[in-house]
């Protein structure tokens, strides 16, 4: 079975940075879509940035300039680094695989099947 894992959230001040990491048991992530999602209580998930396994990115409008998607193919993990955050940035953030798709990697969560636990992060004024 396939497990996603996150890791690296926590509580920082705002203006300050944080950096998720996001593991697995079975996939070779460079092979395929990976994409950071986040949800806030009471709004809906929403994408955060992609990464395509050519190594392009694609990032929400709101996070632009300040976060980084990012892989390392050698320890086959997924990095968002998340810089200058704002108190909006508070959310859980979740790392997921779209197994099916290496290349125009889709901003709709049904498309991405394999989903790790999530990640906190806490962002104070």
């Amino acid at each position: 079975q396939v497990a996603v894992e996150e890791s690296g959230g926590g509580s920082v001040q705002a203006g300050g940075s944080l950096r998720l990491s996001c593991t697995t048991n079975k996939l070779t992530l460079s092979n395929f879509c990976l994409a950071w999602f986040r949800q806030a209580p009471q709004k809906e998930r929403e994408v955060v940035a992609r990464l395509s396994s050519e190594g392009t990115e694609t990032y929400a409008d709101s996070v632009k300039d300040r976060f980084t998607i990012s892989r390392d193919n050698s320890k086959n993990i997924l990095i968002l680094e998340m810089n200058s955050l704002k108190v909006d940035d508070a959310a859980m953030y979740y790392c997921a695989v779209d197994p099916d798709r290496s290349a125009q990697c889709g901003y709709w969560d049904g498309w991405y099947k394999f989903w790790g636990q999530g990640t906190q992060v806490t962002v104070f004024s």
